[in-house]
C-alpha cells in the first residue's frame, strides 16, 4: 500500500484517527480531502463527526439531533432524562420509558449478566458515591460504600415488555449506564449518515470512534487507527491498526481519576468491592462490528485483566479483537490482530509475550 504524502491527525478522545489526504489513482467514489466537520459539547466530553462524501454537509444535522435526543434520555443528572425518571421511583412504581432507553436497558441487563457483573448496570450506587470526573469527586467512608454495594442488584432491574417499563425493587439502586451509552448513540448517529446516503465518515463521542466506508486515500483502503497511549495525553499514539466499517472503543486508567494521598482512583469500578478495578492493565481498546458492545467489553473485558481478557476475547468467535496496553509498557493483541497492528517506533512499548502472563 502507497503511503499518503499528507497526513492529518485526527485526536479524538482515546482513539484517534491518521488520514491519508492523498486519493488513489483508482477512487471512483467522490469523496472530498477535506470533510465537512462538526463539532458540539455533548454528555461531558466533545462529539465529532466528519463527512468525506461530497455534497452530503446536510447530514451532520440529523446525526447531531439524533445523538443530542439520545443524550436527555439517557445521561443521568440530567433535566427529562428517562434513566432518571426510572431512578427516581426506585422502590415505588414501574416507569414507562421510550423504545430507545428500553431497548438500551434490557441490552444492559444483558452485560450484565453475560459478563458476571464485570459490567453492571446498577453500578450508580458506587459511581455517584465517588463522583470521579466530577468537580466534587471524593474518597468515601468505607461505611459509604459498604452501604452502597447493598444497593447493587442488576437482578431486582424488572422489565415489563407489554407496557415497556422498567422498575427497580429496591428504593436505594442507581442505574448508570456510562459504560455502554455512548457505545448505543454512537451506533445510532451511524445509522442516520448511512440513511443519509454517506458512505465515508468518522464518528467520535469521546473515545467511541466509529469509521465508516473507506478512506479518502482510495477506493477500498481502510483506514489507519491509532490507539491511544494510556499514559501519555490525548493524541499520543502507541500504534495503528487498518480498519474500515468498525468501532474502536478505549477504556483505561487515564484523563478521569481522583488522587488522594499520592494514590490514583481511576473511573472503572468494581461492583464488588465499590472500588476501581486494580490490576495489570493500564487501557484496553475493542475492535468490533457494533460500538454498543465495544463500549460494554471495554469495561468488562478491562475487570478481567490481560490474561483473562485476552481468552475471553478470543473466545467471543465474532470478528471481535482487543489490545491490550499493561502497566509495564507491554502491548497484547488478540491473535485477529497479530498481523494488523503496527507498534509505534518511539512509542516505548514492546510487544508483550503471551506466555509470560
Amino acid at each position: 500500500m502507497k503511503k499518503a504524502k499528507i497526513w492529518l491527525l485526527v485526536a479524538l478522545a482515546s482513539v484517534f484517527l491518521l488520514v491519508g489526504c492523498k486519493q488513489s489513482q483508482k477512487e471512483t467514489t467522490t469523496l472530498r480531502e477535506d470533510p465537512y466537520y462538526q463539532e458540539k459539547f455533548l454528555m461531558g466530553t466533545y462529539v465529532r463527526i466528519r463527512v468525506y462524501d461530497e455534497g452530503k454537509e446536510d447530514a451532520l444535522k440529523p446525526a447531531f439531533d439524533r445523538i443530542k435526543a439520545l443524550a436527555d434520555k439517557i445521561t443521568i443528572n440530567q433535566e427529562g432524562s428517562e434513566v432518571d425518571a426510572v431512578n427516581a421511583q426506585a422502590g415505588v412504581k414501574p416507569v414507562k420509558v421510550s423504545d430507545d432507553v428500553y431497548h438500551l436497558l434490557k441490552t444492559a441487563y444483558d452485560y450484565s449478566e453475560e459478563t458476571n457483573e464485570a459490567f453492571n448496570m446498577t453500578i450508580g450506587a458506587i459511581t455517584q458515591l465517588w463522583r470521579i470526573g466530577f468537580d466534587d469527586a471524593r474518597k468515601p467512608e468505607q461505611s459509604e460504600i459498604d452501604n452502597a454495594l447493598q444497593h447493587i442488584d442488576y437482578h431486582k432491574v424488572i422489565f415489563d415488555d407489554q407496557e415497556q417499563t422498567v422498575f427497580l425493587q429496591d428504593k436505594g439502586m442507581i442505574i448508570d449506564l456510562g459504560a455502554i451509552a455512548k457505545g448505543y448513540i454512537t451506533d445510532e448517529a451511524v445509522k442516520v449518515l448511512k440513511k443519509e446516503g454517506v458512505t465515508s465518515a468518522i464518528v467520535d463521542l469521546g473515545g467511541n470512534v466509529f469509521v465508516l466506508g473507506h478512506s479518502p486515500r482510495g477506493e477500498d483502503e481502510p483506514w489507519n487507527v491509532g490507539i491511544q497511549d494510556p499514559n501519555q495525553a490525548r493524541g499520543t499514539t502507541v500504534g495503528t491498526i487498518k480498519e474500515a466499517n468498525k468501532t474502536v472503543v478505549t477504556s483505561g486508567i487515564y484523563e478521569r481519576f481522583l488522587e488522594v494521598d499520592g494514590k490514583k482512583y481511576h473511573h472503572l469500578f468494581d461492583s464488588r468491592t465499590g472500588y476501581p478495578f486494580d490490576n495489570d492493565i493500564a487501557g484496553i481498546s475493542i475492535v468490533t462490528d457494533k460500538s454498543i458492545d465495544g463500549d460494554a467489553l471495554s469495561t468488562s473485558v478491562y475487570a478481567m485483566g490481560t490474561k483473562a481478557g485476552l481468552e475471553f476475547v478470543e473466545g467471543l468467535g465474532d470478528g471481535t479483537e482487543a489490545i491490550f496496553v499493561t502497566k509495564d509498557d507491554k502491548v497484547y493483541l488478540t491473535k485477529g490482530l497479530e498481523d494488523n497492528f503496527e507498534i509505534g517506533a518511539d512509542s516505548g512499548y514492546t510487544l508483550g509475550n503471551r506466555d509470560d502472563l
